[in-house]
């Protein structure tokens, strides 16, 4: 192979402050063919912005070789690494300059001469779509306008190796799309190289070479092709039969013993496993609960979902994910279940939500426990949100979807009572949240992407604050914190400074502090962000135990995968609602010539590019 960039061995350790030692490369190797794209796949933590950025040249690996061009990266290699393009997680826009100025300014620190420059402008604001937005502030652009704007700066000189660290990060699924056609098309058109890091596996599939990193350490690399031929034969779809959910189902299978992966997808399950021994095929049979099996064709995640429980296996019982597997197969286990007789108050609290209730036939006093009534959120002229009106009952998980600058976390603000509504109504656990918006939050729990935990703080502290922030004190504050310490697994941490806490155990601390105070409403505002896809079922397992607990959970995610946990959504644009239903419901909206959309995702870009599409002919 005919290689751009060649690491080979690449480690690097790092010095806590603590004067512990992290090893956050551990023999690293890869190749980037000239004309390639290859992806680094893995969850925070992984190595992947470590990686990237000795490739960049902002930092020294300890040992191992790159190798650029044909020649090796030294640390005197400033001619090499000139003819690299770095775009981290957070790009440098100067958010008071306008498009234009962002563009001169790159271009003035990259040397580009005015011949040059207008004609780079040009084809990079058209690839774009920007050129509409050069007097506009970046300050005042959407979030995936805003990536697309650093893009096209790094881009502004033309590298031979371009890096691009989670371009789509908090990037809506049509912004995605987007960044995903310019990265494309450049590769095409100029023969530039790429490296792109990436919690998601859909864009990896794009990628001519993949390396799947955790904890540090190469699980695999190689073509989409060769990786997800490591779970050929083993994946298969099942559809829910009578009353089950999907979510339901898939909770179920993933907990039966042998079992690889289980997720919602399509309005169907889709699991993974090797041989089973006829114990396990018994298992299997009773999760399934009559519903038929059918062989499916493997995927990318499949094949991570493998090589994941494979690395975790190999790790001591103690270990974070082995502990946390455990004890969510125990809670789940310990979900108790009503008969068809038994009358379900709204609460929820005999174990079963009221969603699941009401497809079982049963009895139900159903009113919400969320209602908004024809709500506006103003800033200035500008109309974040426009005349929306939607309810949420107990037990459900109902989802709010919309793309970068929608007025979705506007929403999600209001109903957490952050932000007053400019007009309208929003009640809350029977609350008016406009009027009293301290009484609306006793009731509410909030999980938020970068977890609001105090880093300096250890864990324990942590839990003691926000117990009296919530109103706890003395003996119902200590079993309370006991509880949630038990269910979440954190004795092992409660003495660690949360900062310092591994993804996943900061994750299970959020959730700990947001249900402290036994709330009625749990808010997750992409919750699972940068989340291995391990971590992220056992977070959903978690939730759908809360919810058949009769907690209300209220989510905010850009994985549109997630959305199929969801038992209801809405997809806002513009501050409108576009969609509100079932995700079979919005599948079904999203589809085309009477066929619902295969994927959430399908359903979700279609609905808005036809709202959209409406709002130029009006125009």
């Amino acid at each position: 192979m005919d290689a751009m960039l060649s690491a080979e061995n690449i480690r690097k350790t790092f010095r806590l402050k603590n004067g512990q030692s992290l090893n956050a490369l551990e023999g690293i190797s890869f190749n980037v063919r000239k004309g390639g794209l290859t992806a680094l796949v893995g969850p925070d933590g992984a190595g992947k912005s470590t990686l990237l950025r000795i490739v960049a040249g902002l930092l020294r690996h300890d040992s191992g070789t790159l190798v650029f061009n044909g020649a090796e990266i030294t640390r005197q290699s400033g001619d090499l690494q000139s003819q690299i393009g770095y775009m981290p997680q957070k790009f440098g826009l100067y958010e008071d300059l306008t498009v234009q100025e962002n563009l001169d300014l790159y271009a003035d620190l990259k040397g580009v001469g005015q011949k040059e420059r207008e004609k780079r402008y040009r084809e990079l604001l058209a690839m774009s779509a920007m050129e509409p937005f050069r007097s506009r502030q970046a300050g005042k652009l959407s979030g995936g306008m805003k990536q697309k704007l650093g893009l096209i700066c790094t881009l502004i000189s033309p590298p031979k190796l371009l890096l691009l660290d989670e371009p789509t990060v908090g990037v809506d699924p049509l912004s995605r799309r987007e960044l995903w056609d310019i990265v494309t098309r450049l590769t095409a058109a100029e023969g530039m190289s790429v490296i792109v890091s990436t919690s998601y596996l859909d864009e990896a599939e794009r990628c001519d070479e993949v390396a799947l990193l955790f904890e540090g350490k190469m699980l695999y690399r190689g073509t989409p092709d060769e990786i997800r031929s490591l779970t050929a034969g083993m994946s298969f779809l099942t559809a829910p039969v009578d009353t089950d959910t999907p979510r339901s189902l898939q909770a179920r299978i993933l907990d039966a013993p042998g079992i690889i992966d289980a997720v919602p997808q399509g309005g169907v399950v889709r699991f993974v496993h090797d041989s089973l021994s006829d114990a396990e095929q018994d298992g299997l049979a009773a999760c399934l609960r009559g519903a038929k099996a059918s062989a499916a064709e493997p995927s990318l995640e499949d094949s991570f979902m493998l090589l994941l429980r494979t690395h975790s296996d190999n790790q001591s019982a103690g270990s974070d994910v082995a502990a946390a597997e455990k004890n969510d197969a125990f809670l789940m286990t310990n979900v108790p279940e009503p008969s068809a007789s038994q009358d379900v108050a709204v609460s929820g609290g005999n174990g079963f939500s009221s969603i699941e209730a009401e497809k079982s036939g049963i009895s139900v006093r159903r009113s919400p426990i969320i209602e908004t009534k024809h709500v506006f959120r103003l800033f200035g002229d500008f109309i974040a949100v426009n005349d929306v009106s939607f309810s949420v009952y107990p037990g459900e998980v109902f989802g709010l979807l919309g793309p970068n600058g929608a007025g979705k976390t506007t929403t999600f603000r209001m109903l957490c009572g952050l932000l007053p509504a400019s007009k309208g109504d929003l009640f809350v656990a029977g609350v008016n949240v406009r009027k009293t918006r301290e009484e609306a939050r006793r009731h509410l729990g909030y999980v938020a992407q970068k977890f609001s935990l105090y880093g300096p703080l250890t864990a324990r502290e942590n839990l003691e604050f926000f117990a009296g922030a919530y109103g706890l004190r003395g003996k119902k504050k200590n079993e309370r914190i006991h509880v949630v310490v038990e269910d979440f697994n954190l004795e092992d941490r409660l003495d660690y400074p949360a900062a310092d806490l591994p993804g996943g155990y900061k994750q299970r601390l959020a959730m700990a502090v947001g249900l402290l105070h036994e709330p009625e409403i749990l808010f997750l505002d992409e919750a699972t962000s940068g989340a291995d896809p391990l971590a992220r079922r056992n977070f959903w397992k978690r939730i759908s135990r809360l919810a058949a607990q009769g907690v209300t959970v209220i989510v905010t995610t850009h994985f549109m995968e997630e959305a199929e946990y969801c038992d209801r959504m809405l997809i806002q644009d513009s501050g409108r609602l576009l969609a509100l239903g079932t995700p079979n419901e919005i599948r079904s909206q999203g589809g085309v010539n009477g066929k619902p959309a295969l994927t959430m995702e399908d359903a979700f870009i279609r609905i808005v590019a036809k709202f959209r599409a409406s709002q130029k002919e009006a125009a």
